[in-house]
């Protein structure tokens, strides 16, 4: 037997034997469907200056920048279908063996793979839909291009006149509590922690991995490159997400 392949029975041995495992996701997964890495070459961070949150609520020419920004890197994540890595997760899903899949991404694709809404927590928010800041109200992405296109007239909430912004959380944005919260009771109840294509750099995001191993789950980390995490894990594998995970679940 090769290492690849003994590896691969490791990680389908450590998957049959747990009971409750947590799912955690990064730009990784994503990658693999086409949508760049926003920190890595060719991302949008490497064309832009991120928008603080800040700015964003006090100017109207930064909430006009971006909408425009939004809209002209829309096609990528708009043209974007699930790979074999998000369809494997869904599939550990549907078999009972995942509880909840804890993202960093924000293009829906677990839920458009298949998992549930309740099973998906989004540390970062969602970039396929826009909210009112103030009420939550929920607004369609299309709806607002059309309007904005005309003459960059601004969304603003039909309810409450708040502003309306991609249901993202941006720099400077607090993170969401009611999602940590969850994140954090999911990692201490699980007992195997699977993080994936992540690198493990953002918090506080990344402290849940190591939360999960103190607390006695087993630690996976599949990633394509290296993670500072990698010591502590029982199975870290540097390899494509996509056909690692396909090779442990029936996708057929």
């Amino acid at each position: 037997m090769n290492a690849y392949q003994a590896e691969i029975d490791q990680l389908r041995s450590m998957v049959e034997a747990s009971q409750r495992a947590v799912v955690f996701t990064g730009a990784g997964i994503s990658t693999e469907s086409g949508i760049p890495d926003f920190r890595s070459p060719g991302g949008i961070w490497t064309k832009y200056k991120p928008i603080d949150f800040r700015d964003f609520i006090a100017s109207e020419d930064m909430q006009r920048e971006s909408w425009r920004r939004k809209f002209a890197s829309d096609s990528v994540m708009k043209a974007a279908e699930p790979n074999k890595g998000h369809l494997a997760v869904a599939r550990l899903v549907q078999l009972g063996k995942v509880v909840a899949v804890i993202t960093q991404n924000v293009d829906g694709l677990h839920q458009r793979s298949g998992v549930p809404d309740e099973k998906v927590i989004e540390l970062h928010g969602n970039a396929t839909y826009a909210s009112c800041l103030n009420c939550g109200k929920r607004y369609e992405l299309e709806d607002i291009r059309k309007i904005f296109e005309k003459n960059e007239t601004l969304p603003v909430c039909d309810d409450c006149n708040g502003i309306v912004k991609t249901a993202t959380i941006s720099f400077g944005q607090a993170m969401p509590v009611d999602e940590v919260q969850a994140s954090e009771q999911e990692t201490l109840a699980c007992d195997l922690f699977l993080a994936i294509g992540s690198s493990l750099v953002v918090y506080p995001a990344a402290s849940f991995p190591a939360l999960a191993k103190q607390n006695g789950a087993k630690l996976v980390i599949i990633n394509r490159d290296p993670t500072s995490l990698d010591s502590i894990a029982d199975l870290a594998l540097n390899r494509e997400i996509g056909p690692t995970l396909s090779a442990i679940v029936d996708l057929d």
